[in-house]
């Protein structure tokens, strides 16, 4: 039989329902499982704790599936846990004004390692494990089943796959792939989405509610969008009134649909810039020639790849912060952003704090941001509480 036998003593995380075992756990593996496959997981006493699947090429070796000893992993294992995570989405599956959002959430639904986005009649499937890929497509089949989506694009290039052992795979799964961009709409914005050849899945829709949050402080503010890719922010400040809009970019073309974002949602003619750079050079040159906003957005993407790049991050993050910080008109608003799971509130808060002293700026927490409801948290995996915000008031 395919069984991995823990260590004396490393049984707890497994007890207490974290779906990860690491590599160092583990005292011994019986029967020669081959790697992605499924595997019962024993305690040093030989007593049942857990069925997972395997991969020894990767630090995570095990990655659970269930605790419950008479639950089989087949195709109604999938069915009935993609059942409960779309049931969970039925508030969003039923909004008239809002057609993407996440369906799967790795971890947090128990099926770790898969990543299931809606964009309208798409589905973005990303599988980021081996284990995973073994089920490949099954998940695929169920998908059709359950929710008969026009296409399946898959995105399973995440650079994490590397750690797996698994190339990267870009296409399309079922169905037919998209000629162009995607329409989606979101709490009534209408957005266009690569979900080829964007950033992630295609859109951050880990944002929408904190979107939605900031519309109350977009009226008559000159803003300042840093990092804005496509315009999320950007659509939604516009429509509540900004006085004027700077989205800032490495890409030109994610600028380009971000216009064509404003576009789509009658917004052409709203005094908006697009600047193609560096945001922490540009945000010095605003700096050094005394040009200010009123509210700016800093959603960086993740600067802690791993542990030990989290010094170096949390030096960007205070960077920026700071230089975002001594570009603020006197009361005006920072709203900034981390999705680097390795960077904990905790911490994302005593950077900032070292960004407001050494900007010589007073800075007020007004509101506290994270993922959106889609982007659940399980209780036994913290891990997945990726995405925290702040709104200060900078004096």
């Amino acid at each position: 039989m395919n069984q991995i036998v823990l260590k004396a003593g490393k049984q707890k995380p497994v007890l207490n329902r974290h779906p990860w075992i690491f590599s160092g756990a583990i005292q011994h593996v019986g029967g020669d499982p081959p790697n992605g496959a499924i595997v019962d997981v024993l305690d040093s006493h030989r007593r049942f704790l857990a069925r997972g699947y395997l991969n020894r090429a990767s630090q995570i070796s095990i990655r659970l599936l269930t605790w419950d000893e008479s639950e089989s992993i087949d195709s109604d294992f999938f069915r009935r846990r993609l059942r409960r995570a779309f049931d969970a989405r039925n508030e969003l599956e039923q909004s008239p004004h809002t057609n993407a959002y996440r369906l799967c959430f790795g971890e947090s639904d128990l099926l770790p390692g898969l990543i299931i986005d809606r964009y309208a009649q798409y589905l973005v499937l990303q599988v980021l494990t081996l284990g995973m890929e073994q089920w490949k497509q099954c998940i695929a089949d169920l998908l059709v089943e359950l929710l008969h989506p026009e296409g399946i694009f898959e995105r399973s290039d995440a650079p994490s796959r590397t750690k797996e052992g698994l190339p990267s795979t870009s296409a399309a799964l079922r169905g037919r792939e998209p000629t162009g961009l995607v329409e989606i709409e979101e709490n009534g914005h209408r957005f266009l989405v690569d979900i080829v050849k964007g950033q992630k899945t295609g859109f951050y829709l880990d944002q929408r509610e904190n979107r939605q949050k900031l519309c109350a402080h977009f009226h008559g503010a000159q803003i300042l969008n840093c990092f804005s890719y496509t315009g999320g922010f950007s659509v939604y400040a516009a429509r509540a009134g900004a006085r004027a809009i700077t989205n800032v970019d490495s890409s030109r073309n994610a600028l380009e649909i971000a216009s064509q974002n404003m576009a789509l949602n009658g917004l052409g003619e709203h005094p908006t810039d697009y600047v193609t750079g560096d945001v922490f050079e540009l945000l010095r040159d605003y700096w050094r020639s005394g040009r200010t906003f009123d509210l700016i957005i800093l959603d960086p993407p993740k600067f802690a790849m791993s542990r030990a790049t989290v010094p170096s991050a949390c030096r960007g993050y205070k960077d920026i912060n700071l230089l975002a910080m001594r570009v603020l008109n006197p009361g005006g608003l920072l709203a900034t952003f981390s999705c680097s799971s390795l960077v904990s509130a905790d911490l994302f808060q005593k950077v900032l704090f070292g960004a407001s002293v050494d900007a010589r700026r007073d800075a007020q927490i007004v509101e506290r941001f994270a993922q959106g409801p889609d982007h659940p948290v399980l209780l036994t995996f913290p891990e997945a509480a990726y995405l925290k915000g702040l709104l200060c008031r900078v004096y």
